[in-house]
């Protein structure tokens, strides 16, 4: 949002990717970067088919479960960091005052934008441009959402998400985070290619530990904390009983992040967490 402006709108900072580091594809050292979302099938119904389907049961309960872990009142002006395919935009669109979706990669932009057209909101728009440094004003947003980002992002970027998230959010906003466990089973499995095919776009998965520090670094309070059970029938109800003892039953991560009313970092970077 620039200064003095009535919408949640910015100048595209540049060809810096999402995780903040210089434009890259797969390149020599296996970095994933910005051309392999534009030219990869990974935003193509080859690669997507349940996340091209907004009424798939994974996409509702996406969004079902993240709007557990805060959800906007009516007025609210909030932020999607990798907003992919504009999930979390249309579902929120009629639910809050005004959303802007943000992504890196020009061809997510590009089917959001093409998606609005068909279905148009005023009071939701997007950007293509760096999570991690968006060109919006500080403290003008009442909540930032980060579904299925972190894990998409290299170690030493993280924290630019988290702390552009701080930036942006007026004292009192809050940031909510969602990541898959790797630890749980299916991530295992995924990542030995057994039964399920290895995402390579998961750079980086953060565990449990690691989503409270990026965020209490950056400033905030922990408000909530806690694993979350997955969207599979059956298992659900296996990991919602179990998942507080057996680790490989943890499917999802969610970490709510508040930022205080003053609006300052505290002394360190070390914000209070309340969550014990």
């Amino acid at each position: 949002m620039a200064p003095h402006s009535g919408h949640l709108r910015a100048p595209v900072t540049g060809s810096r990717n999402a995780q903040g580091a210089a434009d890259t594809s797969v390149g020599h050292d296996g970095r994933i970067g910005k051309e392999y979302y534009d030219s990869s099938p990974y935003f193509d119904d080859r690669g997507a088919v349940h996340l091209m389907d907004y009424e798939s049961p994974f996409q509702k309960y996406r969004v079902r479960k993240v709007l557990e872990i805060h959800t906007p009142g009516r007025k609210d002006r909030v932020v999607d960091f990798g907003c992919g395919w504009g999930t979390f935009g249309f579902a929120l669109a009629n639910r809050t005052g005004e959303i802007l979706g943000i992504d890196f990669s020009e061809r997510s932009i590009e089917i959001c934008n093409r998606r609005l057209g068909d279905n148009p909101h005023a009071n939701l728009s997007f950007l293509c441009a760096d999570a991690g440094a968006t060109g919006l004003e500080a403290e003008g947003v009442d909540l930032v959402i980060a579904a299925d980002l972190f894990e998409h992002v290299y170690p030493e970027d993280s924290a630019r998400i988290a702390m552009e998230a701080f930036r942006i959010l007026k004292p009192g906003g809050r940031f909510s985070t969602w990541t898959p466990h790797r630890g749980h089973v299916l991530e295992v499995l995924k990542n030995r290619d057994i039964i399920l095919k290895r995402d390579i776009s998961h750079v980086d998965y953060k565990s449990m530990a690691r989503m409270r520090s990026l965020l209490l670094d950056a400033g905030f309070e922990i408000e909530k904390a806690y694993y979350a059970e997955s969207h599979v029938p059956g298992l659900r109800s296996v990991e919602r009983a179990l998942q507080s003892f057996v680790p490989a039953l943890r499917r999802r991560i969610a970490v709510l992040g508040r930022k205080p009313l003053s609006g300052t970092r505290p002394a360190g970077m070390q914000g209070r967490d309340r969550s014990g």
